[in-house]
């Protein structure tokens, strides 16, 4: 091989014809462009340090300095556009400056000082035109104590180099400072020469073959999407910090032990290991993981300084849950395969993809991992000197992590650097020791599967499965939930037991009627364990049906009349109802059933021939107190049964909670096919409170209920979040003298929405309680929000589990994850449902046994709705399982769509649906709740969120709609949401001309640039198919056109015509008046480049 100097691209760029110009290799083509879209940066600045003890010999290590500057032209090369492309600009050897600066003697945090000084010269950002890309520090601690602190731009320097800057620098000092010759090897070539080579080289064939190789390796990827604390902003900011990792010596061996038996290298060992993390993590199957080569697969450039080393993605299965021995032979494959296509440039292969746009991410993965060989600090011994490394802090993070290992005489030990936007330090940490405690357990179990291998410490096991489950409390459980209201009766049978408009029952009546009704079922023979319908509208008679039938020991099955014929007979059918209580206008729509009908209303009579004591005890804790139907995805709904017990475990933990008082009265609002109606009844019933009834119509119209809430004086308001959010929008309006103690929302995920927020303030002293559990458990977490309102998430937690209940959050293999991640909702404890009614297989495909308890029979559900233990021990809701979505490769969680369409002015709520409306043509549908008259400005909105989102997270349509279609319980009715028009609602604009001269010649430009005819001013580049190397023509363009040098991140900040003209109209006017302003000026932001 020859790599060689082409005259064709060599020229002189100065007077003096002592500069040369070749071109930039790829690598240095893509620093180039991220320093002209991000602005000066230290991000890719490479730093190191050493401490030098003993005399000094100051001259020497000058010379030593100028001596690798004028050996490697790397280190006096600059960079300068020439049209969309950069070229390297190489200098003529010049003498090295070396700052010298000292600590002063009064300083009594003398290593702090120190730390502070290196960390400041080490972040400090190059301007890449200004050669040399290097700068040294010497900054004197003593007289016979110095450290030296080397800072290079990555652009002419890798760590490869920085093994080569060590030892070379060693040897010139010794040599300089004994006046000896330094035994350096000679340099065939220089960088410049591979630039070239490489250009020549990387193209037709060879081009072709390595990409073909890569394309069938990556197309398809999935985005890695690991649960962080903050959500991932827009762009990231680069920022980040460290922290340490350390293996001990014995398991050090003992991996690179495991890697010789597998014929693997402890590289793979590594990768292998990190993989699983991340699957564990993220529950992903298909995981990219990044990582550097050398890239110096030629022999000349063994002993050069420069931007050598390649970027390769190594994807990986994880599907199937195969042992780690399994995985570690698929690495292996994979990494061999991608060392014998290596010097495809990274840049190359992401333009190649063509990935979505996203400034958030990186291009192909998110996680780096890195394997530095062993070698010295300080690259060799320095005559007359002690040397030692020293640390030197970085504030930036190329990735989301970064795993940098670094083998050592007593063990790997390395950093991870990781950043500060989406992680907090203890959370790296917390990975710290997963990763530690899986590695040891890959050694101690190589043929474990992936997802049996150990992750969490000892302690972190005992805490997840043990401390936070410690809620067992006494209660009676000996009785049933009539029993609690009988003894109730009993205590104060003049309070008032329901309140129905001006109808008042005292609990002495209530429980007389309910008695006479419960004996008149038993003489049908109603027995324990049957199921006796109710269909009956909101009305006393409503509760007393339901206490007659726990009285006559059988359960109750809730019919809303609201509900289709067709599904109420299903649920007739379904749950073997031999009668079914009801009342005149629904007997005919019901008449087709098998069970015995009574019309509660035609009774009075002959209910008055019945004995008002209690029945004798019939029922048992254990018997079914309810069953309740909630939708089965085969289509047939399935009957939830509630024991007695529960609920009196439930009722028991919420009276206490409540802090009774006489003069508390309970609204009972949702449908008795809701299993919160149960909670409103019976903290009412069981204490003394009064329950209030109100109408189906105060329930659907916000001013008419918070009528009834102020009239009645309710104190206890249980309400979905969709319907707190209507009244707290009406009371924003309407001016209220309330009484209300607390409200308590469920059944759907809160979100604390300003209007929440104020009316909640603006009702003085009243709790807001955020409960969670699915029907087939009840409540079973409770999280009191704090007083202070600014405190509140804007998503509160669903808080810990209530008395006699469990929470597990477990992985896909039922494995409990680590607090941050998010796991599968499992409940055990005294909550759990018997099953589902007359479906056997379906209760033990939910209902598996208890993993974690030794008790016999011991169950746990599987809720399928997904959530995250927050470091305090609070559980976090995301939502189901099956609301994330995957779309063109990425997968997608909605609800953060949803969190950017909330923040828009006017907009009350929003939900956004994956909808398939065509076959294969899947959409993300908005949909926005916008009372207010008129619509909100589409192009507004659509920009709002295209400068929040990624590409590939923007709705296809927006649907706006002036209230949500309701379940019967005042749930969203995400089935009845209408489908869009697609042709009239989708982002983006029909053609717009140029109305200015700008914007004239600006669509001229872009035309001739992207090959499209016309475009619009309206028009997005990126939607046009422009990327990067279209972005630099692009500004190139315009910059020859209108004279004016302008930062590459305004056309990613401004991507149309319009809005672009409008900045550059700005910077024109001010120049013409003599005012020099930069645009960067006007806006500045940081990016992520995704497409190179």
């Amino acid at each position: 091989m020859t790599i060689f100097q082409d005259q064709n691209y060599t020229q002189s760029v100065s007077a003096t014809a002592e500069k040369y110009v070749f071109p930039a290799s790829f690598a240095q083509q893509r620093l180039w462009f991220l320093d002209r879209l991000i602005g000066p940066s230290g991000l890719y600045n490479i730093a190191w340090a050493i401490r030098l003890d003993g005399v000094l010999d100051v001259p020497a290590l000058q010379h030593s300095l100028d001596a690798l500057v004028d050996r490697h032209e790397a280190l006096r090369t600059g960079f300068i556009g020439q049209g969309s492309e950069a070229v390297q600009v190489i200098s003529p050897p010049m003498p090295l400056v070396c700052t010298l600066a000292e600590l002063p003697d009064m300083e009594t945090d003398r290593d702090g000082a120190a730390r502070l000084i290196l960390e400041t010269a080490a972040n400090q950002p190059f301007d890449l035109t200004k050669a040399p890309l290097i700068r040294t520090l010497l900054l004197k601690l003593s007289a016979q104590t110095h450290i030296l602190l080397v800072t290079v731009h990555h652009s002419v320097f890798d760590g490869w180099s920085l093994a080569i800057f060590k030892h070379e620098l060693a040897a010139l000092y010794s040599a300089f400072s004994l006046g000896v010759a330094a035994d350096l090897p000679d340099l065939p070539i220089q960088y410049a020469d591979y630039a070239v080579w490489q250009r020549e080289w990387l193209r037709g064939g060879v081009l072709t073959r390595q990409l073909d190789y890569w394309r069938g390796q990556l197309s398809g990827a999935a985005t890695l999407v690991l649960p962080t604390d903050r959500p991932r902003p827009p762009q990231l900011s680069y920022r980040g910090t460290q922290a340490a990792i350390r293996l001990p010596a014995a398991l050090s061996q003992d991996l690179k032990a495991l890697a010789q038996q597998h014929n693997a290298t402890l590289f793979m060992v590594l990768l292998a290991a990190l993989q699983v993390l991340l699957h564990r993590y993220s529950g992903q199957d298909d995981i990219v993981v990044g990582t550097a080569i050398a890239g110096r697969t030629r022999q000349e450039t063994e002993h050069l300084l420069g931007f050598f080393a390649n970027t390769l993605a190594l994807r990986a299965d994880l599907s199937g849950n195969p042992s780690f021995c399994q995985l570690l032979g698929q690495v292996r494959k994979v990494c061999l395969e991608a060392y014998n296509h290596q010097e495809l440039p990274f840049e190359k292969l992401v333009a190649d993809m063509q990935l979505p746009r996203d400034r958030s991410r990186n291009p192909l993965f998110q996680v780096m991992l890195v394997l530095e060989p062993p070698s010295g600090e300080q690259g060799g011994a320095w005559a007359g000197l002690s040397v030692a490394p020293v640390a030197v802090a970085q504030d930036s993070a190329k990735f989301d992590l970064t795993l940098l290992w670094t083998e050592q005489p007593d063990g790997l030990s390395g950093v991870i650097e990781y950043s500060t936007d989406l992680f907090d330090a203890a959370t790296v940490e917390r990975m710290v020791g997963h990763l530690q405690t899986l590695l040891a357990g890959i050694v101690g179990q190589p043929d474990c599967t992936i997802g049996e291998l150990p992750l969490l410490t000892a302690a972190e096991r005992q805490q997840l499965l043990v401390g936070w489950n410690a809620t067992q409390t006494d209660y009676p459980k000996d009785r049933c939930i009539h029993h609690l209201f009988e003894t109730q009766a009993a205590s104060t049978p003049q309070a008032i037991a329901v309140v129905f408009g001006r109808e008042q029952l005292s609990y002495q009546v209530l429980n007389a009627k309910a008695n006479q009704l419960a004996h008149y079922l038993i003489s049908l023979h109603v027995a324990p364990e049957q199921a006796v319908g109710i269909c009956l509208a909101r009305s006393p008679a409503m509760i007393i049906a339901v206490l007659a039938i726990l009285k006559a020991g059988a359960c109750y099955v809730p019919l809303d009349p609201l509900y289709p014929k067709a599904r109420l007979e299903l649920m007739l059918t379904d749950a073997q109802v031999p009668v079914l209580i009801t009342q005149g206008e629904y007997v005919a729509d019901l008449a087709d059933t098998q069970a015995l009908i009574v019309d509660i209303a035609q009774l009075e009579a002959l209910l008055s021939s019945f004995s008002t004591h209690n029945p004798a005890v019939l029922s048992q804790p254990e018997h079914s107190a309810y069953i309740l139907y909630t939708s089965g995805s085969t289509g047939r709904p399935k009957g939830v049964a509630m024991p007695h017990r529960a609920l009196v475990n439930l009722l028991n933990w919420q009276t206490d909670g409540l802090q009774q008082r006489p003069e508390r009265r309970v609204l009972q609002f949702t449908s008795l096919n809701f299993d919160v109606s149960f909670q409103e009844i019976f903290s009412a019933l069981s204490t003394g409170g009064g329950l209030v009834l109100i109408t189906e119509a105060q329930r659907k119209d916000p001013r008419l209920l918070l009528a009834a809430i102020v009239s009645h004086k309710v104190t206890d308001l249980y309400l979905p979040f969709i319907a707190l959010q209507q009244l707290a929008h009406t009371h924003a309006s309407v001016l209220i003298d309330s009484h209300l103690v607390v409200i308590i929302t469920a059944g759907e995920k809160l979100h604390a929405t300003p209007a929440i927020k104020q009316f909640i303030k603006n009702l003085g002293g009243c709790r807001l309680v955020n409960q969670y559990g699915p029907t087939e458990c009840h409540v079973v977490t409770a999280f009191d929000l704090p007083e202070d309102i600014r405190t509140w998430a804007e998503f509160p937690s669903i808080g810990r589990p209530i008395a006699n209940t469990e929470i597990y959050l477990l992985d896909c293999n039922r494995q409990p994850v680590p607090v941050g991640v998010f796991g599968i909702i499992h409940i055990g404890g005294d909550c759990l449902a018997k099953g589902y009614y007359q479906q056997p297989e379906l209760t033990a495909g939910k209902f598996i046994a208890h993993p974690f308890s030794n008790k016999p029979h011991a169950r746990l559900y599987d809720t399928g709705d997904l959530a995250r233990y927050l470091p305090d021990g609070n559980v976090e809701f995301l939502g189901r399982i099956d609301n994330q979505v995957k779309l063109r490769g990425y997968r997608i969680e909605l609800g953060e769509i949803e969190a950017v369409l909330r923040r828009y002015p006017g907009i009350h709520e929003a939900v956004v649906l994956a909808r398939e409306d065509q076959p294969g043509d899947k959409r993300l549908v908005a949909y926005l709740l916008h009372p207010q008259q008129g619509q909100p400005d589409s192009s507004a909105l659509a920009l709002f969120v295209k400068a929040e989102l990624p590409d590939y997270m923007l709705p296809s349509a927006f649907v706006v709609l002036a209230e949500w279609p309701l379940t019967p319980n005042g749930k969203l009715d995400r089935q009845a949401l209408p489908a869009p028009d697609l042709l009239s609602l989708r982002l983006g604009h029909n053609y717009a001309p140029p109305s200015s001269a700008t914007e004239e010649a600006m669509v001229v430009i872009w035309q001739e640039v992207l090959g499209i005819s016309p475009i619009g001013v309206h028009d997005d580049f990126f939607e046009l198919g422009g990327d990067s190397l279209f972005a630099m023509q692009l500004l190139v363009r315009i910059e020859e056109h209108f004279h004016n040098e302008l930062p590459l991140s305004l056309l990613f900040d401004e991507p149309t015509i319009s809005s672009f003209a409008k900045q550059l109209d700005v910077v024109l006017k001010q120049n013409n008046a003599g005012k020099h302003t930069p645009i960067q000026a006007l806006r500045r932001k940081s990016y992520q480049i995704t497409e190179l």
